[in-house]
């Protein structure tokens, strides 16, 4: 995702931010800017470089009309709202060149602050959500910029790192709210950067910003507060990384990594799209729902257990009959479609070749098209009718995590959005939706600290040679993912049955050598999940149950309960896949594999 860095110092910050930035290249962007103050002159104005491209464009602009100063803000933009263009890239700055912004995250309450800020006269020039805090601190300003910055935020709802700098002031201000953000503490200079890698060159002593943090800094020191500027205290912490585990931000695997960013890889794919009423979604899509009687999603691999969530979920919430596909089935059958069918292709590249096919075959029927992305500009973003971005930031590893649980939160969107479109979808029950997703972040965080006992299951069975999977409803396709995990990485043989189905074949497979992993979380069909376990348990089967913190029941039916947070039934793979992702990672890892890039697997399949 987006990459920041700002310096204050002795230096030419403009060669300190684009060392920086080249650092940060690894998290993927489109466009990349800077912007430098030239300290100390009166009535002096910002100066700014930006270009849509690569860094060799934005050095190669730098070269042309080099920026001098010792305070700078730099960024590389991974585009949200509005296309990668120069006008859209950071920093944005106000009418008078006086204050530069930039940001990561999702302002989610952007077009309403938008309004008003258009109503009281000010000229907006991008697409962005982000242009809309240069406005809004804009119009607090009464000469105090951190004052500005504070009574702004107090406005603002979302998840963002925000960095602020004003001509009139020797300062840098950075706040915090969900993305990550690190102070770099320098000699007679100090830094800020969305990630450790950039600071590196410069120094090993970082603080961390929380949540509600705000940095103060300037070349001398760095003070923190709270958002209502009362002074708070966080450790120093010294970096002793290589320059590739400083990649990883200090875990051993990119992998891992990824894990832990989907609290944060959340936010980004809500950020935005919920309506102040509590009981709606935008998207900005042109499809007209009530145009349409029939879907068909497609995808492959990780993404087409993301389709088969959506299936329970459109089902559910646009009462539309759906059918999904395995993509590279999908267009060698002679499908049936026509043009009141919406064909759903969900791909995390962009560019993966069954589904570019399967989409072709869709248009060549007349079918509406709809794609779940993670990259614009990919190869499906330019032949789909219309695209719902996923803004997962760029996935490292090949065993996708982060870009699964981003389309599931999209399908999730889209089936609200579908539901209240068609009038299925009643304000009660999109309410509790909406209010149980607004809260998957966190949830998702608590499931994480599940990873030490979840270590220790992986630990006792790393030896064993298979695993079976079980779930039911919506969490069928939880299973089936987490049976692809553990095979992709570990190289260790499961199978994922719809929980139902096990006395249909699967339970001959059942001994003391069998772990299965059942989901057993709160739904409709609970009791039939214990009466499955129990046909488990009955014929020596090792049960490793996901379970709810509040369910006493489960401890007498399973060797082993992990607990993740309870919520509502249509929104739990969201929080379940976070325990499969980890009972893989951690049983690969013990097995000394490569768990980044696991044998013959590719991270885009792009070949038939």
């Amino acid at each position: 995702m987006c990459g920041i860095v700002g310096y204050v110092g002795h230096r030419q910050a403009a060669d300190v931010i684009v060392d920086g930035l080249t650092r940060l290249e690894y998290r993927g962007y489109d466009s990349a800017g800077v912007v430098i103050s030239p300290r100390g002159e009166a009535a002096s104005k910002l100066d700014v470089v930006k270009r849509a491209g690569k860094l060799s464009v934005l050095k190669d602009a730098l070269v042309t009309s080099p920026l001098q100063g010792t305070l700078g803000l730099g960024h590389t933009r991974w585009a949200t709202h509005g296309k990668p263009n120069d006008v859209n890239a950071h920093p944005h700055l106000s009418e008078d060149y006086k204050l530069g912004i930039i940001h990561n995250g999702i302002i989610e309450n952007y077009l309403e602050l938008k309004q008003e800020l258009l109503a009281k006269g000010h000229v907006f020039l991008s697409e962005t959500d982000t242009e809309v805090m240069v406005h809004l601190i804009e119009e607090h300003y009464r000469g105090d910029i951190v004052e500005a910055v504070r009574n702004a935020l107090k406005q603002v709802t979302g998840a963002y790192a925000l960095v602020v700098s004003h001509a009139d002031h020797d300062v840098i201000v950075a706040a915090r709210a969900t993305s990550p953000m690190v102070l770099g503490l320098g000699d007679n200079e100090n830094f800020v950067a969305s990630d450790v890698p950039a600071l590196l060159p410069y120094t090993r002593e970082v603080i961390f910003l929380h949540d509600g943090d705000m940095a103060l800094i300037t070349q001398e020191k760095i003070t923190l507060t709270d958002f209502d500027g009362n002074a708070i205290e966080r450790e120093v912490s010294t970096i002793d990384w290589d320059a590739e585990a400083a990649e990883k931000a200090g875990f051993p695997h990119y992998m891992l990594k990824e894990i832990y960013e989907q609290p944060t890889v959340l936010q980004n794919t809500f950020g935005g799209r919920f309506v102040g009423n509590g009981t709606d979604v935008q998207l900005d899509l042109k499809l007209d729902p009530m145009r349409v009687n029939r879907v068909v999603i497609t995808a492959c691999g990780t993404a087409y257990y993301s389709g088969m969530v959506g299936e329970y979920l459109i089902e559910r919430m646009a009462r539309l009959p759906v059918e999904v596909e395995v993509a590279s089935e999908f267009r060698y059958r002679q499908p049936v479609l026509d043009a009141n069918t919406l064909c759903i292709v969900v791909s995390q590249s962009g560019e993966t070749i069954d589904t570019l096919e399967a989409l072709r075959e869709a248009k060549r029927q007349g079918a509406k098209t709809l794609a779940i992305l993670n990259v614009k500009g990919s190869s499906i973003s330019r032949e789909v009718d219309d695209s719902l971005y996923i803004h997962a930031g760029p996935e490292i590893g090949v065993a996708s995590t982060k870009a699964y649980m981003a389309m599931v939160a999209a399908f999730e969107l889209l089936a609200v959005w579908l539901g209240r479109a068609r009038g299925t979808l009643p304000d009660s029950e999109a309410a509790e939706i909406i209010k149980a997703l607004r809260a998957t972040p966190h949830m998702v965080e608590d499931a994480i600290k599940e990873r030490h006992h979840i270590a220790e299951i992986a630990e006792a069975f790393k030896g064993f040679s298979d695993y079976l999977f079980l779930g039911r409803g919506i969490n069928f396709p939880t299973a089936l993912e987490g049976a692809l995990k553990l095979k992709e990485i570990s190289y260790i043989h499961a199978e994922a049955y719809a929980t139902g189905e096990m006395k249909h074949g699967p339970i001959a497979l059942i001994d003391d050598q069998m772990p299965v992993v059942c989901v057993a979380t709160a739904s409709e069909l609970y009791e039939k999940t214990v009466s499955n376990i129990q046909e488990v348990k009955a014929r020596d089967g090792i049960v490793i149950a996901l379970a709810n913190p509040e369910d006493e029941q489960i401890k007498a039916h399973a060797d082993y309960v992990i607990k993740v947070p309870q919520t509502h039934e249509l929104v739990s793979p969201v929080i379940n896949v976070v325990a499969m992702q980890l009972l893989a990672y951690e049983t690969a890892h013990r097995l000394g594999l490569d768990v980044d890039q696991p044998r013959n697997l590719a991270k885009s399949v792009t070949v038939e």
